[in-house]
């Protein structure tokens, strides 16, 4: 065990119950999931969006999300289970992707909003302040699970996995201390998600829709270099870039027309509910 890092020595196996096995990775997914929809949810009481429209996407958008998280996963690891197509629906044994999540919530949740005529403006902004948070509790499992190796490291916070069950044991024997890729982007996502409080009940708030956009930018950008540290999706597949590279260029661009739309829209006239407190409203930099 090397003196300059982190150990980890946590099983990443909580028990298992018949047939299904439960980990850590799994069960902090399902805290994030939940504290996600309940943050959005608590918002949309906050802005005067419709409580039952909210709670109806939350339905339809976490399904579709889990669907997305294990399809690009899926993709991007199609060696492992080719051999084995019933692995695919072993999910709470680990193996998501988050850009899949992302991608599969959103168009999801955008789709039956749009058939069933909400404000899906004002309801991705919402849905933008849930997804983080799940993003970033979601990334603690992987902290314990040490599920995403990543290149060796010597600063004092590398991490050693010494748990022989750990997806990372065998990894940290090999290459010794490593970065904690996941736990930069836990802080990351923490760091967008104070953004978003700035942006949507500040400068943003009368252009529904542009918060979710820089949400949803400000990730993909961080998760593009981030993957630069993490060897467990080595393979290019484009332009010398991996499946998450690629993810989230192609998110960046095919926003811009999204945010020229949004940008363009008529204003929001309805006053941000933070300048019926006057210090918040001036540090946001609501309109008066």
């Amino acid at each position: 065990m090397p003196i300059l890092s982190i150990e980890i020595p946590w099983d990443p196996n909580i028990t298992q119950i018949g047939g299904l096995l439960l980990t850590w990775h799994g069960l902090f997914t399902a805290i994030g999931i939940f504290a996600g929809v309940r943050l959005s949810l608590t918002l949309a009481k906050v802005v005067d969006y419709d409580y039952d429209d909210a709670y109806t996407l939350a339905l339809v958008g976490v399904p579709s999300g889990i669907v997305g998280a294990r399809l690009l996963f899926v993709f991007e690891h199609w060696d492992s289970f080719s051999g084995d197509p019933v692995a695919i629906l072993r999910i709470t044994e680990g193996g998501i992707s988050i850009w899949g999540a992302i991608l599969g919530g959103v168009i999801g949740g955008l789709a039956f909003g749009l058939w069933k005529g909400y404000p899906v403006a004002r309801g991705l902004d919402l849905a933008s302040f849930g997804i983080i948070l799940g993003q970033a509790i979601g990334r603690l499992g992987d902290l314990v699970n040490g599920e995403h190796l990543a290149k060796a490291s010597e600063l004092p916070w590398a991490v050693f996995y010494t748990h022989e069950d750990s997806p990372a044991f065998v990894h940290s024997l090999l290459v010794g201390p490593h970065h904690p890729a996941t736990t930069y982007e836990l802080i990351g996502d923490l760091v967008i998600l104070g953004a978003l409080f700035v942006l949507m009940f500040g400068v943003l708030w009368r252009k529904p829709g542009l918060t979710f956009f820089a949400y949803l930018i400000g990730y993909a950008v961080m998760r593009f270099f981030l993957t630069y540290l993490r060897i467990d999706s080595s393979e290019t597949v484009l332009l010398d870039l991996r499946v998450p590279q690629l993810v989230s260029l192609l998110t960046v661009l095919a926003s811009l027309p999204a945010i020229w739309y949004f940008a363009t829209r008529e204003p929001f006239e309805e006053p941000a509910p933070l300048q019926r407190l006057p210090l918040l409203g001036r540090l946001l930099g609501a309109e008066r």
